[in-house]
């Protein structure tokens, strides 16, 4: 897998070249550092993981998965993927990522052929365009008190239209739309930009649930608990994209949220659905 220099995506794609150690058994770093690991890099990997163990012309067309507990930054995972069912339209995978003996994550995915079929989609969202618009490094630096602007540190560029509704003590409806594009050419491969929609999937969509409450993202941030991609077609990574988030719910602490990946050109490639932990 070509790393492409020292860049944070070449960085991102160097964690999903994983290391075979058994059938259907690979290893992973989980990154540097210290702390709470990032959940979209585990499902990426994950999808990488079972990806590896379908036949050639099957594509990832959706994953359903838990996070069983917080994963570390400084130590390796292992991926044990189970062949669960191998048919002529759909293969499907069962996935468990361990960190020592315990287990900290759980998908369920499933492939399938290329086919041609029934069509149709809601109209990409209305908003102004990326260029136009602060990088969320700098936004995220200058609304949190003490926080400092990473800027180029994520494998991703984000651009969050209406930032200000994510100030601290803000409170407004639970929608929140982001502009993405990776830093970085993606490499043409389907299985790497499926685990790469995997990854970005992770991010915007428990602030938007959190927006209501004026939740302040500080020390405690907010927990994934369950998650779910369903890809449409072939991801549209090669410039901006859209990731259109709304949550319609929050009880006991938990928010589920609901967001749409839609190509510049308006076409959508993906659904997400997510709940988590929202605490004060």
């Amino acid at each position: 897998m070509s790393g492409g220099g020292d860049t944070p995506l070449a960085r991102l794609l160097r964690r999903l070249d994983l290391a075979g150690e058994a059938s259907d058994v690979f290893g992973a770093a989980a990154g540097s550092g210290a702390g709470r690991l990032f959940g979209g890099l585990v499902a990426a990997q994950a999808v990488v993981a079972a990806g590896r163990s379908v036949a050639d012309g099957f594509a990832l067309h959706s994953l359903h998965a838990y996070f069983l507990r917080a994963g570390r930054a400084d130590a390796s995972i292992r991926y044990e993927v189970e062949r669960t069912r191998d048919g002529r339209r759909f293969a499907s995978r069962r996935v468990v990522a361990t960190q020592g003996e315990r287990p900290i994550f759980e998908m369920i995915a499933s492939f399938t052929r290329a086919l041609v079929g029934f069509a149709h989609q809601d109209p990409a969202p209305v908003l102004p365009p990326p260029d136009g618009l602060e990088d969320w490094e700098q936004v995220r630096a200058r609304l949190t008190s003490g926080a400092r602007a990473r800027m180029g540190f994520e494998a991703f560029d984000v651009r969050v239209v209406e930032p200000e509704r994510d100030a601290p003590g803000a409170i407004s409806a639970a929608s929140r739309a982001t502009w993405l594009r990776a830093r970085g050419e993606v490499p043409d491969d389907p299985l790497l930009a499926a685990a790469l929609v995997a990854y970005a999937s992770d991010r915007a969509l428990l602030r938007c649930a959190g927006r209501p409450h004026a939740l302040e993202w500080g020390s405690r941030p907010p927990a994934s608990l369950d998650h779910a991609v369903w890809l449409h077609g072939p991801p549209r990574l090669d410039g901006w994209f859209v990731y259109d988030c709304h949550s319609p719910v929050a009880h006991a602490g938990r928010g589920l949220a609901i967001g749409a990946m839609y190509a510049r050109v308006g076409e959508r490639f993906a659904t997400v659905v997510q709940e988590g932990l929202l605490e004060p």
